[in-house]
């Protein structure tokens, strides 16, 4: 055997998501950094060894997906690959080469792929000092020391061996109260699974199953338990097993009845299913997973354990590095072998809620961090945390507060009280989002700056499109307001012979998560407070002739306190229902900042259709897309639309100016456009690039007679950039020019900065 030994600054073990958005944004922050990773691939369970597709808030609320570095790796992704991921199973290597390329371009940043730690070295009961290990295949023993160490490795690996305190299995009712916690505390877990991809051969495909493999024949096993053979090109999540098996220990057990039971499914799909087979006659198994996807195992305590109760109730942290959006996704023990894989918590829509940092801290070894399936909440809890989009900022968090600790000589359980405001502020400039904190960075000079733009839009119509919904239940718009609703109409089908009623009301809303219907008032008429214990600004019934389809105007009427509580500026929310025989006609297409949702059970709304807008016309205009909106300090639709956008029917360029009263010195600009906030990874369709997304733009600068370009950019279609200019420039004044987008008619910007170097 050869010996080869490195000292880093951070070290991290484990290349799924969360290790490489770990190591990427140490490295980025100026830690030399190790990402040692035991398989020949980045990516972890999304890789093309395991292909499960990457999910998180983006799912199930419009605007809530996970940016930062993994939208910069899925903008890369979707521009250049010809593969959509419709779902498990469909990641190709297209994708590996897309996490491979960026840790390698990545200064800072070392790769050790096939490299498996076996051992971690201390200095006393709480400091890391190296871990050792092996390259497979090299025949070569590895020494790797640092000062941070991140556990990304999923099975708690680092923590187990240092001797931090970690937890495996469910924690009983009566320990943090949770609803969705077992009666008893045991040791089951959320197993594993591995997915299978088929293909169209043009001919008939016959498949014989070998006599080791499982056997199914009976059909409710599979529609009546929730295993329904969705997609017969690939899947499943449903090709699930853990209990009575240790999700570690037994990994290699697992993996062989994994195996026996895709063969025995795909057996009852081609041969056996009445439902499936003539489909499946031209299709042949072209590949199945040999790498288990692991949900659950070790959870690594920390400085803070997460429950149920953080996240239902929306906390909001004093160190909040990261947020999640996914619903409690407890699968129940047992899987293929269990009487059901009915998903107990699906129903339950989640609002995005913050992660705070010290779940990313342990509690025994106080220079080690962790990312992933593998941080410090309870089985509850990890129930949402633990998809891959919101451990990859988990990631980002850590890397880049391991980073700061070292560059500031801070400890890192010290972090959250004397430097978080650090933390957040760099994460919110290299394009994440927190729920709860905003831009505040003294260096960002836009934030001085008096903004202006060439045109802006006004909210005035959104056209209808052809498509409808039913107002048999509760349709709702977030509307961005700037001031008072006089009107507000919509686009109302009503295709029966008779004039049919339906009823409006107007909320006040914090942001457009804000999914609550407390104080409804279901269509009454009479003349109750309409502010006071309620969300109700406005209400009314309105009429609809019979074989109508058009504008259904309503004047708008806000007593005194109605308008006392009505936003400045901000969102309403108009709710429309209670007529099934009527329906609203969606947009023609969906708009930047206005979201929409549905009933999903009585008094609790979602997200419609990633974000999908319902037509629409206010009056007065409202002046919701302005130039000063691209500095408000967020850089997405939340709380108001933070998005400032060109006057529609104005052909291109249009430009967004800064202007100083006084010089000044700008070395760095920094933008942040529309792109792959709608919808996860593989809802987007190959060599996607945002249609609102500018592709060719320039920067220019005032040099008191004229502007002077300092820098051009062509083919762009990331939705976060950072631009070192090649010579700092001196000056009052300024812009970005939008040449041309990806698609759309006008130009826009959700957020600019701009820094001294």
């Amino acid at each position: 055997m050869s010996s080869k030994s490195a000292s880093y600054d951070v070290v991290v073990i484990g290349g799924g998501l969360a290790g490489l958005s770990a190591a990427i944004a140490a490295a980025r922050e100026g830690a030399v950094t190790a990402l040692l990773q035991d398989r020949p691939v980045l990516g972890g369970n999304s890789s093309s060894e395991i292909r499960v597709t990457p999910h998180g808030a983006g799912r199930f609320h419009a605007y809530a997906r996970e940016t930062g570095i993994l939208t910069e790796l899925a903008g890369t992704d979707r521009a250049n690959n010809h593969e959509q991921f419709h779902n498990n199973g469909w990641t190709n290597s297209v994708w590996d080469m897309t996490l491979y390329d960026l840790a390698v371009r990545t200064d800072n940043l070392t790769v050790y792929l096939n490299t498996t730690v076996q051992q971690v070295h201390k200095h006393g009961e709480r400091q890391i000092t190296a871990v050792t290990g092996h390259i497979l295949g090299a025949e070569t023993d590895l020494r790797i020391e640092g000062k941070v160490f991140i556990d990304c490795t999923g099975d708690g690996t680092i923590a187990a061996l240092a001797g931090n305190e970690w937890r495996m299995g469910s924690e009983g009712r009566d320990e943090y109260g949770e609803l969705h916690a077992p009666e008893r505390a045991s040791s089951d877990t959320m197993g594993s699974s591995i997915h299978f991809r088929a293909r169209d051969t043009g001919r008939t495909a016959p498949f014989h199953a070998p006599s080791w493999a499982a056997s199914y024949d009976d059909p409710a096993f599979f529609y009546g338990h929730n295993r329904k053979p969705y997609d017969i090109r690939a899947g499943y999540w449903w090709f699930e097993l853990g209990t009575p098996w240790d999700t570690i220990h037994d990994a290699e057990t697992i993996r062989h009845e994994l195996t026996r039971h895709v063969l025995g499914v795909w057996d009852w799909i081609k041969n056996k299913d009445p439902l499936t087979r003539d489909k499946a006659a031209n299709y042949a198994l072209d590949w199945i997973g040999q790498v288990p996807g692991k949900r659950e195992s070790r959870r690594i305590i920390g400085r803070y354990l997460m429950t149920e109760h953080d996240v239902q109730q929306e906390v909001a942290f004093p160190d909040e590095v990261a947020f999640g959006g996914w619903y409690l996704d407890l699968h129940i023990p047992g899987g293929l072998l269990a009487p059901t894989s009915e998903l107990p918590g699906a129903g339950e829509i989640i609002s995005p809620y913050g992660i705070p940092l010290r779940i990313l801290i342990a509690k025994d070894i106080d220079n080690l961090m962790m990312a992933g399936r593998n941080v410090s909440v309870t089985h509850a809890a990890l129930g949402t945390v633990r998809v891959m989009s919101t451990t990859a900022i988990m990631g980002q968090a850590a890397g880049t507060t391991a980073a700061i600790a070292l560059q500031q000589g801070i400890a890192i359980p010290d972090i959250p009280t004397t430097a978080i405001a650090k933390v957040q502020q760099t994460l919110l400039r290299r394009g994440c989002f927190l729920p709860n904190v905003t831009n505040a960075d003294p260096l960002d000079l836009a934030r001085s700056a008096e903004v202006t733009a060439s045109s802006e839009d006004f909210l005035t119509t959104v056209e209808p499109g052809p498509d409808a919904d039913s107002l048999d239940i509760r349709r709702s718009q977030w509307v961005p307001v700037c001031g008072l609703l006089e009107q507000v109409d919509m686009w109302i089908a009503n295709s029966t012979d008779q004039p049919q009623t339906f009823s409006v009301e107007l909320h006040r809303t914090e942001h457009i998560w804000d999914y609550s219907v407390n104080g409804s008032h279901n269509g009454a008429t009479d003349k109750r407070d309409t502010v006071s214990a309620t969300s109700v600004l406005a209400f009314a019934q309105l009429t609809v002739p019979d074989a109508y389809t058009g504008w259904v105007q309503w004047q708008v009427q806000l007593d005194k306190r109605a308008e006392e509580a009505f936003p400045q500026d901000g969102y309403v929310r108009l709710d429309v229902f209670g007529a099934e025989e009527l329906s609203w006609h969606r947009a023609a297409s969906v708009h930047q900042g206005l979201p929409s949702a549905s009933e999903l059970e009585s008094g609790r709304l979602r997200s419609h259709e990633d974000g999908r807008t319902m037509s629409l016309r206010v009056a007065p205009p409202q002046a919701v897309f302005g130039p000063e909106r691209t500095t408000s300090g967020a850089s997405r639709p939340h709380r108001t639309t933070n998005l400032w956008r060109s006057e529609p029917g104005k052909s291109l360029p249009q430009s967004l100016e800064l202007r100083w009263s006084n010089p000044q010195q700008i070395g760095t600009v920094e933008l942040t456009f529309p792109g792959h906030l709608l919808q996860d990874l593989n809802r987007y369709p190959a060599f996607f690039r945002e249609p609102d997304s500018p592709r060719d733009y320039s920067i220019e600068a005032w040099d008191g007679k004229r502007w002077r370009v300092v820098l051009g950019i062509t083919d762009n279609y990331q939705r976060h950039v950072s631009h070192r200019l090649s010579e700092p420039v001196l000056a009052e004044r300024i812009r970005v020019v939008v040449h041309a987008t990806n698609g759309s008619t006008e130009a826009s910007i959700y957020e600019i900065r701009c820094y001294e170097i």
